[in-house]
This record gives C-alpha cells, structure tokens and sequence, in this order.
C-alpha cells in the first residue's frame, strides 16, 4: 500500500506540472466557458466553481474510436462520481471534484485502465 501511495504522490506532481499548462476556453451564444487553474481565474468572472482535477486519456485518439469516454464515465458514475469532461482535437480531458481524484483514479486501475504519469 506505501508503493501505491508514492505513485500516486508523483501522479499527483506531475498532474501538478501538467495542469498549469492546460486551459479550455468555450464559446457558445449564451456563455463563455474557461477552464483554467484557480490562480489565473479572471477577476470579472461571474460564476466558478474550483476543486477540480484532471487527467488526460493518454495518446492521440483517432476520431473513428468509438465510446472511450463514455466508458470512463461509466467507471466513474458506477462509484457516484460525476465527471466534466474537455475534449480537444487530440485527446480528452477527464476533470474530477479533487477530493474524489484519487478515488477516480484507483476505480479506473480496478477496472483495467493503465495509470501513468
């Protein structure tokens, strides 16, 4: 169990490193969406919600694979997680509450998935 406890610490660092570079922004006719770390919130933001955090589905997914991210979702709703998730035109982006990260990760391993960081 201590094994598993400092792999996760250096998950944890390295998603760390990674998040800070990750931003999404989303643009409909009702709403500007951004998804950024906490530190780098715009000061005239009306609504957020912090506490999240993400893991990327590793590798470049090709369009023409099916259900990938609605599997993971499964994983996550079958142990009461929900999930907010960001695609890009290479991957996706599975954000988590934080409290429920380790949890999520540990769900996903259980079910077959490799966890790298």
């Amino acid at each position: 169990m201590k094994k598993q406890g400092e792999e996760l610490d250096k998950l944890n660092k390295k998603y760390d490193e990674h998040i800070e570079k990750m931003k999404a922004l989303g643009k409909t006719d009702e709403e500007r969406s951004l998804v950024c770390p906490t530190g780098e919130v715009p000061s005239n933001t009306i609504r957020r919600e912090d506490g999240w955090r993400a893991f990327r589905i590793q590798g470049v997914l090709d369009f023409s694979l099916v259900g990938i991210l609605s599997e993971i979702a499964a994983v996550l709703a079958n142990i009461g997680l929900s999930i907010f998730a960001i695609s890009t035109y290479n991957t996706d982006y599975v954000l988590v509450k934080g409290k429920n990260y380790t949890q999520a990760l540990d769900a996903l391993a259980s079910s077959g998935y490799t966890i790298v960081d």
